[in-house]
């Protein structure tokens, strides 16, 4: 009798590093439970061992993309050129994308600017760390996605369905191999893998020899179901008729731009969301059950680098896809790719590859990949203490706290900065005035705004009109005409002198007196409540 595992549970199946390291909670069970047998020193040396290997499988499979990359950014230090500039050529041609090149530029100007602290290079280091881990957890904390696998809910009725695409050569069947073997041998489920790739020459046999080394059953083709389509249907009629918890369905594996596979790729979208339809129609028609499949997963070859992107990107549009895996990631100099593919997708990396093995699909931990990518911490190949100010073990939390430490010091430089008076230092003496309408202060000097000439109407300045009554009829004196022409001067002046200075946009009007006028918000939106400001100068 083969014991399923609930959905409950099965939510730590793909939790392969945060059951082991996080807090170190699952430790701490082993040990408890170690210690209850009289055998704690095998339980300290068992919970050892699994945190020395989660890391060391990230230590190996990126030694190859973290020496280019720690080369050029030593490179960059020693260079003698512009360090910030020879830092974003490195990231850059790390492949982790100009768009996270910048984000770090712009950190590490904005931690320098008025500090008096010398920026060091384990300050450097904490800002890549930071920045690049943000980057890759920016789908989880904007875009409200999960990191997990997503399984079907208690009482759901159906199978679990995991849609697998890539293109051909990216490890996607052999991505299937190991991810049926992790849920059978980790989760005790009981697995189906769907051969719907009926195009490749061969890849029908593949699935089905990694099936047989998974130990789990594979839905293959017949005389009678030869398309992708209907074997895809059998096999959802044999996961239901057989009680499995999942099915991991193989998928055609051509380029993105190949109309006809994306339109069967969407085809067979909706052969799962109508055959797993939870109600009908008037007419007694399946409706579409959009919660299926529980995840269109994605396969990337690391080498592939940034070029892969344009192929996700096409099918995330046209498919839809939930998650990313990455592959082949020990052969690879190119693993920062998966930075700016995640980063510019919007979607979270799920699973990724680190060897050949069958056991060697992990979960995907930011941190451990970062601290991997920079050479940090036991992650990054440290057995000993490292170079930084702790031990290998402790580097990234070192680094972390730094970063956390840089950055409380800049909001507190920019809160300063904001306390202190608009024109401290200028040598101008500011007058607060209401609003743009209100009166000028006392003696400011300033005309307002010209009213019509006739009758006992007179000038912004209090000179007599021209109408009647006033005795001037439609001409203008010598006067008004130079009234006229300093007015338009004055406002060419405001035009000139508008630009930004820090967080307000301010503008300057010089008048006849002498006087100069500053405009400014009092706020960084311009559509909030303005203030306006006068100032004499000494």
């Amino acid at each position: 009798t083969t014991t399923t595992t609930t959905t409950t549970e099965l939510s730590m199946v793909f939790d392969f590093f945060r059951k082991r390291s996080e807090e170190g909670f699952a430790q701490v069970q082993n040990l408890a439970d170690a210690a209850s047998r009289g055998k704690l020193g095998e339980g300290l040396l068992d919970a050892a061992l699994y945190t020395k290997e989660t890391n060391e499988a990230f230590a190996v499979g990126l030694a190859k993309s973290r020496n280019r990359l720690l080369y050029d950014l030593e490179a960059a230090f020693s260079g003698g050129g512009d360090v910030l500039e020879e830092l974003e050529d490195a990231l850059i041609r790390a492949d982790l994308g100009l768009g996270t090149a910048e984000d770090v530029l712009r950190e590490v100007r904005s931690l320098r600017e008025d500090s008096t602290e010398i920026f060091s290079r384990d300050d450097l280091r904490s800002v890549l760390r930071g920045k690049l881990i943000e980057a890759l957890e920016g789908p989880i904390a904007n875009g409200g996605m999960t990191r997990n696998v997503k399984f079907a809910e208690e009482g759901e009725g159906c199978p679990t369905v995991l849609f697998v695409m890539g293109a051909n050569g990216m490890g996607k069947t052999t991505t299937i191999g190991k991810l049926a073997s992790r849920l059978r041998n980790e989760g005790g489920q009981k697995v189906l893998v769907a051969a719907c790739d009926t195009f490749r020459a061969g890849a029908v046999e593949q699935l089905e020899m990694w099936a047989d080394r998974a130990e789990v059953e594979c839905y293959s083709p017949s005389e009678e179901k030869k398309t992708p389509a209907a074997v895809l249907y059998g096999s959802l009629d044999a996961a239901i008729a057989g009680g499995y918890d999942t099915l991991i369905v193989d998928t055609s594996g051509r380029l993105s731009n190949n109309d006809a596979l994306t339109q069967e790729l969407a085809k067979m979208k909706r052969v799962i969301q109508k055959r797993l339809s939870k109600s009908n129609d008037e007419d007694g028609k399946p409706l579409m059950n959009f919660d299926v499949p529980h995840e269109t997963l994605l396969v990337i070859d690391a080498a592939q680098g940034r070029m892969a992107l344009e192929s996700a990107r096409q099918w995330n549009d046209e498919i839809g896809l939930t998650g990313l895996v990455l592959t082949k990631l020990d052969g690879s100099a190119r693993g920062g790719s998966v930075v700016a593919v995640s980063r510019e997708l919007g979607l979270p990396v799920k699973l990724i590859g680190v060897g050949e093995g069958i056991e060697d699909l992990r979960d995907f931990n930011p941190e451990a990949f970062v601290d991997g990518l920079l050479g940090i911490g036991s992650a990054g190949g440290k057995g000993g203490p490292s170079k930084s100010k702790g031990g290998g073990a402790d580097e990234g939390k070192i680094l972390a706290a730094r970063l956390q430490e840089m950055r409380k010091a800049r909001d507190e430089r920019a809160r300063a900065k904001k306390k202190e008076p608009v024109g401290a230092g200028v040598g101008v003496d500011f007058q607060e005035m209401d609003a743009p309408g209100a009166a000028p202060a006392a003696g400011a000097g300033t005309r307002g705004p010209p009213r019509k000439r006739g009758g006992d109407d007179v000038s912004g300045d209090g000179r007599p009109g021209s109408g009647p009554g006033g005795g001037g009829g439609d001409e203008r004196t010598a006067e008004e005409e130079e009234e006229e022409q300093v007015q338009k001067e004055e406002g060419e002046a405001v035009k000139c002198a508008r630009g930004v200075s820090g967080f307000f946009a301010i503008s300057m009007s010089v008048r006849r007196d002498g006087r100069i006028e500053w405009w400014y918000p009092f706020s960084n939106k311009m559509s909030e409540t303005e203030s306006w400001v006068s100032a004499q100068p000494e």
